[in-house]
C-alpha cells in the first residue's frame, strides 16, 4: 500500500521520455488499434526485439484508461509495487519482520528503483518476475528435503515466474534465474538434489506459458525465430556497440542508484559474515544467496558493451534485503562509530558534486531545474549529518526515519526535475501543435530521425526520410513501405504534390530542408526540432516561439515564411 502511494500518484504527469517510453507506448497502442496481439509493430513496422507480455499489459491498460502516459506506465508501477512486497516477504523469511520491512523501504526509496517504477519500460516487469522466482526457489531449498509438497510447489511457482519473465524480456530471465539457482546449490553442496526436482512439471509449465506465442509468431512471420534468438539475444549480447559503456558502468549505477541504503547493505554484509556461525541451524545461507543473486546479475549485464542503467534493476532486491538487515542491526544499536564518519563523508561529497554541476551548467538550466537540484543536495546534507547527533542519544530509529523522509523528499524533487527538464527529452508539446493538422488529413514526416513518441501522441504514422535506425531489420517488408521516404528529393516531390504535409526537422538540418522545400511555414518547435508546414498561408495561432534560442543562420532559406506569413 505504501509503495502504491509512492508510485501511482502523478504517474501520467511527465511527458514520454525519448526514445524508450515512446517506443513501448506506441507498440502497445498499435496492438489496440490493429487488434493484432501476436506481431508487435513500431510505427507499423514489425518489431521483434522484445517479447510481448509488457506490450499486452500496456495495451490492456490503454483499453481501460485510453492512450495516456498513465496507461502505458501503469504496468511498470504495478510490477514495482509487487517487487517491494516480495522483497519484504523474502527479507522477513530470511531475517525477521523488522529486516523485511526496512528492506522493502530501502528498495522503494532507492533512487534508481523509484525512477523506473514510474517509467514505461520492460525492466520493472523482469525484476518482479525474477524476484518472485528467486523467492520461490530460496524458500523451496530452505527445506531440508525438496521432495516435500511445499518445496515442489514452490519450485513450480518459480518456473512459472521465469516463464513470465521470458515473455516480458526474453531468455535472459531463464538464464539469470537458472544460473543463480545452480551456483547456489553448488555453494550449499546440494547439487545431488538437482535430479530430485520436479523437472517434468517445471518444463511443462514453462513450455505451456512460453511456447505458444513463439510458435504463432514464427508461423506468421518467417525469419522471426532466427532474428529474435540469434540476432537480438546472442549476436547483440556479444557484439553490440549500442550504448557503449565500460565494464564498471553498472557498478557505478548500482552504487548511485541504491544510495544511501547501499551503506547499510555493506554494514549488513559485514554483520552477517560475523554472525554466520550463529546461523548453523539454517538449511541454506541467505548471505551467499543474496550475494550470488546480485553478483550474477551485475556480471551478466557488465559483459556486453551495450548497457543501460535499467539493466541492474533485477539485482536491487538482494541489495535492499541486505540493507534491511543492516538497518535492523543499526536500529538495535549495532553500528560502529567509524561507519558514521565515512557515511557522512560520502554524502557530503555527493552534495558538493551536485552543487558544482549546478554552478557549471546554471546558464543552460532553467530556474526550476536548479531549484530541484538544490533540494536534492539539501536532502544529501540531511542524510549526511543526521546520524551523528541522534545516535549519541540512543535514538537510531529516529535516524532511519529522518533518512527515509529525506530520501522521499529527494525522490519527489527528482520527479519534479523530470518534468522541468521535459524540453530536453520530450516532444509532447510539439505533438500537440501538429496534431490538429494531421487530423485534417496531413502527412507526418521526420527528416533523418525518428521521434518514437510522435505516432503515440498524434495517432498517425510517422514517415521517416533518409533514416531507418532500429526499424531497419523489417523495413523492407511490404507493409512497412509507407513508413519510409528514401531521401530529400522524394520528400520534395511529396511536399509539392500533396495537399498537406507536416515535416519535423532538426535545427542543424533546417537550412538544407527549408531551401529544398519552398514554400514552408513554421508551426512550432521543441528541444532540437522544428515543425514545418507546406502551406505558406498557415497561421501560427497554436505555435510557440523558439526564435530567442535559435540562431538567425539556422533559418536560412525559410525567409518570410519564418513567421508564418
Amino acid at each position: 500500500m505504501v509503495a502504491a502511494l509512492l508510485y501511482l500518484p502523478g504517474l501520467g504527469r511527465p511527458a514520454l521520455l525519448e526514445p524508450d517510453e515512446g517506443r513501448y507506448a506506441e507498440i502497445a497502442r498499435e496492438m489496440v488499434v490493429s487488434g493484432d496481439y501476436v506481431t508487435p509493430r513500431d510505427d507499423w513496422v514489425r518489431y521483434f526485439e522484445k517479447p510481448p507480455l509488457v506490450y499486452w499489459l500496456s495495451a490492456a491498460s490503454i483499453e481501460v484508461f485510453g492512450p495516456t502516459e498513465f496507461a502505458v506506465r501503469l504496468p511498470a508501477a504495478i510490477s514495482s509495487i509487487g517487487t517491494v512486497a516480495l522483497t519484504e516477504m523474502l527479507g522477513e523469511a530470511m531475517f525477521g519482520a523488522m529486516a523485511g520491512m526496512l528492506g522493502a523501504m530501502a528498495l522503494a526509496l532507492s533512487p534508481l528503483f523509484f525512477g523506473f517504477a514510474r517509467f514505461a519500460t520492460l525492466d520493472p516487469a523482469l525484476t518482479f518476475f525474477l524476484t518472485a522466482a528467486m523467492a520461490g526457489f530460496y524458500l523451496a531449498v530452505e527445506a531440508s528435503d525438496l521432495q516435500t509438497r511445499r518445496s515442489r510447489n514452490l519450485l513450480i511457482i518459480a518456473a512459472v515466474m521465469l516463464a513470465l519473465g521470458t515473455l516480458a524480456k526474453g531468455p535472459v530471465a531463464l538464464v539469470l534465474g537458472g544460473t543463480i539457482a545452480f551456483f547456489f546449490l553448488i555453494v550449499e553442496q546440494r547439487t545431488r538434489e538437482i535430479p530430485r526436482m520436479p523437472w517434468l512439471a517445471i518444463i511443462a509449465v514453462y513450455s505451456v506459458i512460453v511456447v505458444p506465442w513463439f510458435a504463432i509468431a514464427a508461423a506468421r512471420n518467417p525469419g522471426f525465430l532466427r532474428f529474435f534468438l540469434l540476432h537480438e539475444h546472442v549476436a547483440r549480447y556479444l557484439a553490440s556497440s549500442e550504448h557503449e559503456w565500460g565494464p564498471y558502468f553498472l557498478v557505478v549505477v548500482a552504487a548511485v542508484g541504491t544510495w544511501p541504503w547501499l551503506a547499510f547493505a555493506c554494514s549488513g554484509v559485514v554483520s552477517l559474515w560475523h554472525e554466520r556461525a550463529a546461523n548453523h541451524a539454517r538449511n541454506s545461507d541467505p548471505l551467499a544467496f543474496l550475494c550470488l543473486w546480485f553478483g550474477i546479475v551485475l556480471i551478466f549485464f557488465s559483459i556486453p558493451r551495450s548497457k543501460l542503467g535499467s539493466y541492474i534493476l533485477p539485482g536491487l532486491p538482494p541489495v535492499a534485503i541486505m540493507a534491511g538487515f543492516g538497518l535492523a542491526h543499526f536500529v538495535k544499536g549495532g553500528a560502529r562509530r567509524n561507519f558514521f564518519a565515512w557515511f557522512a563523508g560520502i554524502n557530503l561529497a555527493a552534495t558538493c558534486a551536485i552543487a558544482v554541476a549546478l554552478t557549471i551548467y546554471a546558464d543552460r538550466l532553467g530556474a526550476g531545474i536548479i531549484i530541484d537540484g538544490a533540494i536534492i543536495a539539501a536532502a544529501f546534507v540531511i542524510i549526511a549529518l543526521v546520524p551523528i547527533v541522534p545516535t549519541r542519544r540512543g535514538q537510531p530509529a529516529t535516524v532511519v526515519t529522518i533518512i527515509a523522509i529525506a530520501m522521499l523528499v529527494g525522490c519527489g524533487a527528482g520527479l519534479k526535475l523530470r518534468s522541468d527538464a521535459a524540453a530536453f527529452y520530450s516532444y509532447r508539446r510539439l505533438a500537440g501543435v501538429i496534431t490538429p493538422y494531421l487530423h485534417s488529413g496531413c502527412a507526418l514526416v521526420s527528416y533523418r530521425h525518428f521521434i518514437q513518441s510522435l505516432p503515440f501522441y498524434a495517432g498517425e504514422r510517422e514517415a521517416i526520410v533518409g533514416y531507418r535506425g532500429e526499424l531497419a531489420p523489417f523495413s523492407n517488408d511490404e507493409d512497412a513501405q509507407a513508413s519510409f521516404i528514401p531521401n530529400l528529393a522524394s520528400l520534395e516531390r511529396l511536399w509539392k504534390s500533396r495537399a498537406c504535409v507536416v515535416a519535423i526537422v532538426n535545427f542543424h538540418d533546417l537550412h538544407e530542408v527549408a531551401t529544398a522545400l519552398r514554400p514552408v511555414a513554421y508551426l512550432g518547435c521543441e528541444g532540437k526540432k522544428v515543425a514545418l508546414y507546406n502551406r505558406p498561408t498557415a497561421s501560427r495561432t497554436q505555435g510557440f516561439d523558439c526564435h530567442g534560442s535559435l540562431p538567425e543562420t539556422a533559418w536560412g532559406g525559410l525567409g518570410s515564411q519564418r513567421r508564418g506569413k
